[in-house]
């Protein structure tokens, strides 16, 4: 294959598209796939995707139905498994041609084309580039490292959703028998403000809905969300609310073309038809608008209920089922319309409209994601909606619930297996019992203080299993000079990234298999397991020859680097773990409640459910009931001559990693560096659109951070609130600023002002 060239920034900018998938899609998807690799490995890949014994897509964590299509994935998961399965590699020529200074330079897009790693690599200290490392120096070296450090809290080991349960669940009991909890997650990224609001609130940190509510629901309101680009399958269930006779409603600063209509491929409407208009209404909310917007609709709930009693609240769920009713009666009832009109800059004809379809509605879901939990007041929102559910009972029952929509595949999963800085006791009293040892009780560092920690060197060794840490994380600059002062920094990886040109003094990259490769072992072939963002576990297995015949699995890895740390005389079969990961299952069924007879049932079509204690009127809260909260109204208000900034992925990327520079319902072409204003606010501001500027975010200690040489794009949004896409714009999100209780950067709500650059034009 020729070289991948540096794309041209050459934005050209379409009207925005107003629906989504159809024909397009699937062309797009082919013409990606293609391009990296060959019609037999496209088709074993997709073919095999989402499917019942398949590979499960890396993508998000949207699950599959129980009657699946043969293609049962979208134009994203498509790329995404294609982009893994790429016929490209990076050998040991390509780190010795090109120096990490100048891997440095190159762009996410440049470094993520280059392929599949192949060997371990090295970087030494004082070295320029990365060269071979056989795996035994390459384990050697960090067990050394980790055993030569004063405390095991200078050691910090960091996942992302990519990891699979059994991955996950080793590598959170290698670093509790090392000895510390600094085990940061990309959680607490993104819907950390999830976990923290539904465990206060009901007990449990995760959604408690099914695909099958989506078909029963009266009511689905997707707020904070864009299915289209982020969770394209998400779009099928939308669609089967409507045919079914419920009611979908979109609350985003952003129209988004999934949310307008849907032109699903695997439908013959998708095709030559007009297809299916998703969102029943659109509430073009402004940034940060969202807890206004519940704090009013439960005001307004409360007065309907006062008109006809016994006609509008669930007075036998709230009596039965809640606590603090009355004190958040109380509070709620105090939210004025003028300053709920202000903060959402929606007009009280569209609230009340909203308000009609609530009372129509007995059941009713509520959807969201980064849109809500990368605010700093993210936590008190989702309350919020906790507190808009149980006022109508829509809580553990069928068709109605919470919904918090996981764009990674695993993130859920690996928080289940115990990848958290906060042990809860149980879960250490169970780790402890199973295994023999005494796990550590202090917390550890989530992703924000541990960014702290290495900055202010008290973490020394950074290891990154999955993921891409230094590009996810806020304050951009901050991060990788934390990363820097690191002794070592080691990043599991299966494709270049910019984590790898940000270096400890020594360096290691350590190749694994992806999920579409084989995975053999001593046993012969093995399958993982992954949980959905609606808690069901089901397996994954790999079609492909592995990439290279020098990879290791995560699981491998992890092992190998446990029993030359730890030694061999405990009481933990790290060797037998590798050699059988049906092992690791047997005693995650043992530590973990509801992985009970784990193997046995994970075979099983479609795996099994873990068990949702809310669905069973058990909620694990200090009263022991679902929780009315009373959450302080408050609003972002940016100065004159400023906009509330937040960040966005294309249409043509996943998390961290863009497959082209387009946005295609966006209109976007050839370009990442923009941001997104509404032209009423550019004229207001008396800036041109396609004008050059630097855009600046102002932090509270006076200091500024800025991202030079980006376009405006005259854009539909709501007025006040602007857009640029993540990662690129992670570098204005300062350290400091996060959401309240869950410590979530703030990607969602950063004021800047926009300066235009001399000569820049429009």
């Amino acid at each position: 294959m020729p070289p991948i060239e540096e794309p041209q920034d050459d934005l050209t900018v379409t009207p925005p598209k107003t629906w989504a998938a159809g024909v397009p899609a699937v062309a797009h998807a082919l013409e990606y796939s293609l391009a990296q690799t060959s019609p037999r490995r496209t088709a074993l890949t997709l073919l095999n995707l989402n499917q019942d014994g398949g590979i499960d897509c890396p993508g998000c964590a949207w699950p599959e139905p129980k009657k699946r299509h043969k293609n049962e994935y979208c134009e994203n998961g498509a790329k995404h498994v294609t982009d893994e399965a790429t016929s490209r590699r990076v050998t040991r020529e390509f780190f010795a041609e090109h120096p990490v200074a100048e891997l440095a330079q190159k762009s996410d897009y440049w470094l993520n084309q280059q392929g599949r790693l192949t060997e371990p690599m090295v970087k030494l200290p004082g070295g320029t580039h990365y060269q071979p490392i056989g795996w035994d120096d390459a384990i050697g070296l960090i067990a050394g490292e980790l055993t030569g450090l004063a405390s095991p809290d200078e050691a910090m080991f960091y996942t992302s959703g990519r990891l699979n349960n059994e991955g996950a669940f080793l590598l959170q009991l290698f670093a509790r028998a090392y000895g510390t909890n600094n085990l940061p997650d990309c959680s607490n990224m993104c819907h950390e403000s999830s976990g923290s609001a539904l465990g206060e609130t009901l007990g449990v940190g995760k959604g408690t809905v099914s695909l099958e509510d989506f078909y029963e629901a009266d009511l689905v309101l997707v707020v904070g969300q864009n299915p289209g680009t982020n969770h394209p399958r998400m779009l099928t269930a939308l669609e089967q609310t409507k045919h079914n006779g419920g009611q979908v409603v979109a609350v985003n600063p952003l129209p988004e073309a999934g949310l307008k209509r849907f032109k699903n491929p695997q439908r013959p409407s998708g095709v030559v038809g007009r297809g299916t208009t998703i969102a029943d209404q659109f509430l073009q909310i402004r940034l940060g608008g969202d807890l206004a917007l519940f704090q009013l609709l439960n005001r307004l709930l409360l007065e309907a209920e006062d008109d006809a009693p016994g006609t509008v609240l669930d007075r036998v769920f709230i009596e039965r089922d809640t606590a603090g009713f009355e004190a958040f009666a109380e509070h709620v009832r105090r939210t004025e319309w003028a300053e709920v009109l202000e903060a959402t800059g929606l007009t009280r004809e569209e609230i009340e409209e909203l308000r009609g379809r609530v009372l129509a509605s007995k059941k009713i879901i509520v959807c969201w994601a980064m849109g809500l939990t990368q605010h700093r007041h993210g936590v008190p929102t989702i309350r919020e909606i906790v507190n808009f559910l149980l006022l109508r009972g829509s809580i553990g029952r069928p068709g109605a619930g919470v919904c918090p929509v996981r764009g990674h595949s695993n993130v859920q999963g690996d928080r289940t297996m115990g990848i958290w800085e906060r042990l809860p006791e149980p879960f250490r009293h169970a780790l402890e019992e199973e295994f023999g040892f005494a796990p550590p009780t202090e917390p550890g560092y989530d992703s924000v203080h541990g960014v702290r920690a290495m900055r202010d060197g008290k973490v020394k060794v950074f290891m990154g299993v999955a993921g891409n840490f230094v590009r996810a994380m806020s304050d951009s600059a901050v991060t990788e000079e934390a990363l820097r002062r690191c002794r070592l920094t080691v990043q599991v990886s299966t494709k270049l990234n910019r984590s790898h040109t940000v270096c400890g003094e020594t360096a290691l990259i350590l190749p694994t298999l992806g999920r579409s490769d084989r995975d053999v072992q001593a046993t012969g072939e093995q399958f993982v397991t992954v949980e959905n963002s609606m808690s069901q576990v089901h397996t994954t297995r790999g079609r492909l020859d592995p990439a290279s015949p020098h990879l290791l699995s995560e699981i491998a890895i992890i092992c190998r680097l446990a029993r030359r740390t730890l030694g061999t005389g405990g009481s933990i079969p790290w060797e037998h773990f590798e050699a059988d990961y049906g092992l690791v299952r047997d005693r995650i069924a043992r530590v973990v409640p509801g992985f009970e007879d784990f193997n046995e049932r994970v075979v099983l079509p479609g795996g099994f459910r873990l068990p949702s204690p809310v669905n069973e009127g058990v909620y694990r809260t200090g009263s022991g009931r679902a929780e009315f909260s009373c959450n302080d109204f408050t609003s972002l208000v940016a100065p004159a001559g400023h906009l509330v900034l937040q960040t966005v992925r294309s249409h043509d990327q996943w998390n961290t990693i863009p497959y082209t520079m387009d946005d295609r319902y966006r209109g976007i072409h050839d370009s990442r560096h923009v941001v997104f204003v509404n032209p009423d606010d550019l004229d207001e501001l008396g800036i041109e659109d396609r004008a050059l500027v630097d855009v600046v975010s102002v932090w509270d200690d006076g200091t500024e951070r800025r991202l030079e040489g980006f376009r405006t794009v005259s854009y539909p949004t709501a007025r006040g609130s602007g857009a640029a896409y993540y990662p690129e714009a992670n570098c204005l999100v300062p350290l400091d600023s996060v959401a309240e209780a869950s410590n979530t950067p703030t990607y969602k709500g950063i004021v800047v002002r926009l300066e235009p650059v001399a000569g820049g034009g429009g």
